[in-house]
């Protein structure tokens, strides 16, 4: 199967999944690491970078921003990021609107133009965006934040020395990256209480030590010290694998009640979604690289499986929720699933569910609670979201009959091949062409 072109799949029933597939570049750690690459000031090679639309919308709003992007010819999933000397201080509002990450850039541009100007975040309508904890960070580094209707600018602080100490009220993904990278501009120490430590943080922390930059990381403090000396010369770093991509064909491959191996993921990752899998009844393990799911000796336990997502440390990420909702539908037990970090969520994904025939009660708007195991029956579906879309292919490969799903832009801004990688390991997926 060619990389899907068409707005609309079939899915069908599938024979259990069987073999090999290697997930792409994690988008969610792909964007702040470019973000970073143009924060850097010299040349930066980066390594294993997804195709997805939104890493496209992102190279597109370097580009606009005046650095020089792009895809060796020779290695398409390598990119350099190189300064620019042509200044273009503000991005196409209308392109930086299409994607969240686009707030990843303002330290970048402060650093640069000293200043940033920029839209209100877009993507998947999953809830507020809100950006308050962002504008408290450039506030503690003296940098003055105004907001409208249509976005917000910041305007960097001139001189300013020592540590710069910030406690975050909760642990956002996003306003940590927003606190590291601002050091990073500032060439300021930085002393971050109760920052989020996923792997996506984790990602740039680790690119920064490789630029020099000093870090020590716990649960409830994160340390950041420039280099001791002034550094050139070009860096080379890489995306990590896409944990949510491993997890979602994981569950696909459990619905099928087949065996596979996927490969380019890090078992520290995929770690929650694991243990979610095993508490299911799932045979499943994360070892060198490749996570293993071996479903055709599954015995369901019939136990419920309590799916919170959680920023805290080792808690299971948001977006592996919606698979996992998928998959249990499929099993015995009560399961609960609650999402209050993307609100709204759950209103995009459970309707859909709900065409195919599932029954689920919504405790309230981040909430729902189910008994499985449940027949779905296929009909027309919409991805209305990238988590939502992932969600309906693993449900289409259980329902009877013929699941049409649409709304596949939504699905490419995370995956760029998802309905792909699944065709390869045996699922019965096809273009529907008008």
């Amino acid at each position: 199967m060619p990389p899907v072109a068409a707005e609309v799949v079939a899915v069908r029933p599938s024979i259990p999944l069987f073999g090999a597939v290697t997930v792409d570049g994690s988008k969610n750690a792909a964007l702040p690491l470019l973000a970073a690459a143009a924060a850097m000031h010299r040349s930066v090679h980066l390594s294993n970078v997804p195709a997805n639309t939104d890493v496209e919308t992102m190279l597109t709003l370097l580009q606009q921003a005046g650095w020089h992007a792009a895809r060796p010819v020779s290695d398409p999933h390598t990119v350099a990021i190189l300064p620019s000397d042509k200044p273009q201080p503000d991005p196409d509002p209308a392109v930086a609107s299409r994607i969240r990450a686009s707030y990843y850039l303002i330290p970048a541009l402060l650093g640069t133009y000293g200043r940033a100007r920029l839209p209100w975040p877009g993507g998947c309508a999953i809830g507020e965006r809100g950006m308050e904890q962002h504008f408290k960070v450039y506030e503690r580094f003296g940098d003055r934040s105004t907001v409208d209707d249509h976005g917000y600018l910041v305007e960097a602080a001139t001189g300013g020395r020592g540590t710069v100490s910030i406690m975050l009220p909760f642990r956002s993904r996003g306003a940590t990256i927003a606190a590291l990278l601002r050091a990073v501009v500032a060439g300021r120490p930085l002393r971050l209480g109760q920052p989020n430590v996923s792997p996506e943080v984790l990602s740039v922390v680790k690119a920064l030590k490789i630029a020099r930059w000093e870090s020590q990381v716990s649960e409830k403090v994160l340390t950041l010290q420039p280099p001791p000396s002034a550094t050139d010369g070009p860096l080379a770093w890489t995306v990590p694998g896409d944990k949510i991509e491993a997890g979602t064909l994981a569950c696909a491959v459990a619905v099928s009640g087949g065996n596979a191996h996927i490969l380019g993921v890090r078992r520290d990752d995929i770690a929650p979604l694991v243990v979610a899998l095993r508490w299911l009844g799932v045979p499943a393990d994360a070892e060198d690289g490749t996570l293993t799911v071996q479903a055709q000796d599954a015995q369901p336990t019939g136990r419920p499986l309590r799916a919170i997502a959680s920023l805290s440390p080792g808690g299971l990420d948001a977006d592996f929720e919606p698979p996992l909702i998928a998959l249990a539908l499929t099993l015995p037990g009560t399961h609960l699933f609650a999402d209050d970090i993307n609100p709204g969520r759950h209103g995009n994904l459970l309707p859909q569910l709900i065409r195919l025939g599932a029954t689920i009660d919504e405790l309230s708007p981040t909430q729902c609670r189910f008994a499985g195991p449940q027949q779905l029956t296929g009909a027309g579906v919409e991805a209305t979201d990238i988590r939502t879309g992932s969600a309906l292919l693993i449900a289409g490969l259980t329902a009877q009959g013929v699941t049409t799903l649409g709304g596949l832009e939504q699905l490419r801004r995370g995956h760029a091949d998802l309905p792909v990688k699944l065709h390869a390991l045996g699922a019965d997926i096809c273009e529907v062409i008008p």
